[in-house]
């Protein structure tokens, strides 16, 4: 692992095919920056807090570095990196200045944190390809996972939702065609997992018991009513 440096007037990094640039080392930032080294992907991290660059140092590769500062982004070869992560989120000035800097230097993806609405509305207009609301959406997603059947819940976009589920009682025996459950309940079974079976891909004639494990995909408001059922 690289060590944490200040780059010097007029260095420039060598320029990257791949790799993703993570600034900010907070928890947000720092758990993507943590994982993505763990999962063998190039990761170079920005911080300019000296002392979240001591605690980090020899754990990531890292630059301590103002990411506010466009020079400070052009010295270490921001441009060359096709994806960025902004993980400042608490300095809503700094969120944004960072995050225009990267749209500025034409990064392919840029991935930042927002705390709230407003905040991620801004990001978005000013250029952010994905903007994330880790409080929000953990929230949004424990609630519903303890308000009825559901094991997981991974909303892909607005107006599409899969979740993991314990099959309602009145599927129980039957195969898919006979429970009818697209027309009655506007949400598709996908897919299957039973005790010591591997998951399996749902057709017509997937029957379900009571011990397995269902993946179904729909709005997230038919989702929720299907979870409900008996």
């Amino acid at each position: 692992m690289a060590e944490a440096h200040t780059p010097r007037p007029g260095a420039k990094a060598p320029a990257r095919e791949r790799g993703i640039l993570v600034i900010g080392l907070g928890r947000f930032g720092s758990a993507i920056a943590s994982t993505l080294a763990g999962l063998g992907q190039e990761v170079l991290a920005v911080e300019r807090d000296p002392e979240l660059v001591a605690q980090w140092s020899g754990r990531v590769a890292l630059v301590e570095a103002d990411a506010t500062n466009p020079e400070a982004l052009e010295q270490l070869g921001a441009r060359d990196y096709p994806v960025a992560v902004v993980g400042v989120g608490s300095h809503l000035e700094a969120s944004v200045l960072i995050t225009a800097n990267l749209v500025d230097l034409g990064i392919p993806q840029i991935w930042a944190k927002a705390v709230s609405q407003e905040h991620a509305r801004i990001l978005d207009r000013i250029g952010a390809h994905h903007v994330v609301r880790p409080e929000s959406e953990a929230g949004e997603r424990v609630a519903h996972l303890v308000s009825g059947k559901l094991i997981d819940y991974i909303q892909v976009e607005d107006g599409f939702t899969i979740v993991k589920m314990r099959p309602p009682r009145e599927l129980e025996g039957f195969t898919l065609a006979q429970a009818h459950v697209r027309s009655k309940y506007g949400v598709t079974v996908i897919g299957v997992k039973s005790p010591g079976l591997d998951f399996r891909y749902a057709a017509p004639d997937t029957r379900i018991s009571v011990s397995d494990t269902i993946i179904v995909a729909g709005h997230p408001d038919l989702l929720d009513r299907f979870s409900r059922r008996p």
